[in-house]
């Protein structure tokens, strides 16, 4: 089936219309981050630089490292953003950018995002490294998709609605799984997390500066909120907004994908590092390392 060119726009050039990406320039390997800046900061690191685009947020470099080819991407700020980029980026994968028909043969992309994030209890540290094992959407991104109880835990989703008592007015959150393939690839070197994705920095995250917020008690009860998969027992770690339509979409799409956040702030202690670019770098270099073996 041909894709219409209002479903997909694709620019003059033979780019994905937002991001800016040709097919031939996207590697297998992808680390994905919101700052612009991040991805200079990445590409100092790389050799063969094969090009750099920009438009908007969006700016990105493909090169190789270790003698790995790596496209390092930014996506600006959101999940909304997210929404975009999976989409361009399984397109440039996945669909034939002249005849606008899907290929027949399925690529499978790898997909490491680097973020920042709040922890939410006393024994994480500033400056740690959590791993979204499992994402928590407040964002609602993956509630306008069909079928996406085929990527998400319909069962952990109902419990904690009700621990909650989630307000019907909001998004129905959901929760879905990283890939596995990421997490064995970075899980020795950070902590296991669980990651709630909100379509905000102020009151999706529970943070009060002039307008009072729907849940008032969201903190506390997020805070307290223990579930059980399999023989793992898991607690909900960090906020950060974009982790779970990257793991939602990207399973939907047949990519692998998971989030790892250095955690600039502690929700639960009310405090924060913003001293914490030396930080990023060593996880840019941590995950360069780590994506390059793949």
């Amino acid at each position: 089936m041909r894709i219409p060119e209002s479903e997909f726009i694709i620019n003059g050039d033979g780019s994905a219309f937002h991001i800016h990406l040709k097919p031939e320039q996207l590697a297998d390997n992808v680390i994905m981050m919101g700052d612009p800046g991040r991805v200079d900061m990445l590409a100092d690191y790389l050799t063969d630089i094969e090009c750099r685009n920009a438009s908007r947020e969006f700016v990105s470099v493909t090169g190789k490292y270790n003698g790995k080819r790596i496209t390092a991407l930014s996506h600006g700020i959101g999940p909304d953003n997210i929404d975009i980029v999976m989409t361009e980026l399984d397109a440039l994968a996945n669909v034939d950018f002249e005849t606008r028909e899907v290929k027949p043969v399925h690529r499978s992309l790898n997909i490491l995002r680097i973020g920042t994030s709040g922890a939410l209890h006393a024994d994480i540290p500033l400056g740690s490294y959590i791993l979204s094992h499992m994402s928590v959407g407040f964002d609602g991104v993956m509630n306008w998709y069909g079928n996406r109880e085929k990527v998400t835990i319909p069962e952990v989703e109902e419990a904690f609605k009700k621990h909650m008592n989630w307000n019907p007015t909001l998004p129905s959150p959901y929760f879905v799984k990283a890939s596995n393939k990421i997490i064995d690839l970075m899980k020795d070197i950070t902590i296991k997390g669980v990651t709630i994705s909100a379509p905000g920095f102020y009151g999706p995250q529970g943070r009060v500066v002039r307008i009072p917020l729907a849940m008032p008690h969201m903190l506390e009860d997020i805070e307290s909120f223990r579930f059980k998969l399999g023989d793992e027992d898991f607690r909900i770690t960090n906020f950060e907004m974009e982790s779970s339509p990257l793991a939602g979409m990207a399973a939907h799409l047949g990519h692998n994908a998971c989030t790892v956040c250095c955690a600039i702030a502690n929700r639960y202690l009310k405090s924060s590092n913003p001293d914490y670019k030396p930080a990023i770098r060593k996880l840019v270099e941590l995950s360069l390392e780590r994506m390059s073996t793949l």
